[in-house]
């Protein structure tokens, strides 16, 4: 079952305070295309990125579009932020081309989930962001780890596993996904959103037009140096999925010997 931490009180920052025009800021994971051919090196340490095309987390990309939504309906600014090397510049470049006004790279290896929240969280006091959306979860670690710690950090209010959210001033109407279906909340800015595929739907995804490319060449990229935090987790090593084993066709009168199959050796009843 997903977690959520949803906090009753709301910051005396943003208490009774109408918002006439929300800061938004959406976290961007630099990730591998879920295509690319996965190797690794130096004994199964790293990651290795050796002809491998890099994207957009596929979750932040729900986040970013919803965020494009309340920029156009209710004159919202977004900002898009990633904590990485120079290499992830190019994403956040395609995030700026789809619409966001402007990009801060924390200047960084991303690691540590735990450290990375906290480079995030200096950033959203610095920036005094209203609503943070972000991934449920980023698709290459799929640790679900990061947008609860940054809420926690920075004491906002956290919806996770979002599939609806709308914004009345600093009112919040949001769905998130339960086992066996969805459950409806309500909370107050300021919030962390932890967002899916529903927040908007696959096909409302934005696509960066040659105008919006030549544009975001123009759109401001800060480059932060990161805090001095210390990574509270190391990669011993990683390694592949087994290979799969070969296809047994079983006789479709053999009735018998399907089911000591699926209980003996597949051990699934």
């Amino acid at each position: 079952m997903h977690s959520i931490f949803l906090k009753k009180a709301v910051t005396s920052l943003h208490k009774n305070k109408t918002i006439e025009f929300m800061k938004i800021l959406v976290c961007i994971s630099h990730v591998p295309d879920t295509t690319s051919k996965i190797n690794f090196t130096d004994s199964d340490t790293k990651f290795d990125t050796n002809g491998v095309q890099f994207v957009i987390n596929p979750y932040d990309e729900f986040s970013l579009t919803r965020a494009m939504w309340f920029k156009e309906k209710q004159g919202a600014t977004v900002t898009v932020v990633n904590v990485g090397n120079a290499t992830t510049e190019p994403t956040l470049r395609k995030a700026l081309a789809i619409g966001a006004d402007n990009a801060i790279r924390v200047n960084t290896e991303a690691v540590d989930g735990l450290s990375v929240a906290k480079q995030l969280a200096e950033v959203v006091k610095n920036g005094q962001y209203d609503l943070v959306l972000a991934g449920k979860e980023s698709a290459d670690y799929n640790g679900q780890m990061v947008p609860g710690m940054l809420a926690s950090l920075v004491d906002f209010n956290f919806i996770n596993a979002c599939v609806e959210i709308e914004i009345d001033g600093t009112n919040v109407s949001a769905t998130r996904e339960i086992d066996g279906g969805n459950e409806v909340l309500s909370t107050s800015l300021p919030l962390v959103v932890a967002g899916q595929k529903g927040i908007v739907e696959e096909k409302d995804l934005r696509i960066p037009n040659m105008r919006g490319i030549m544009m975001a060449r123009k759109k401001p990229l800060n480059v932060i140096e990161p805090l001095d935090v210390a990574n509270t987790t190391t990669i011993k090593s990683f390694e592949k999925p087994l290979a799969k084993g070969a296809v047994k066709l079983i006789d479709a009168d053999n009735i018998d010997e399907l089911i000591n199959l699926l209980h003996n050796e597949a051990k699934v009843i």
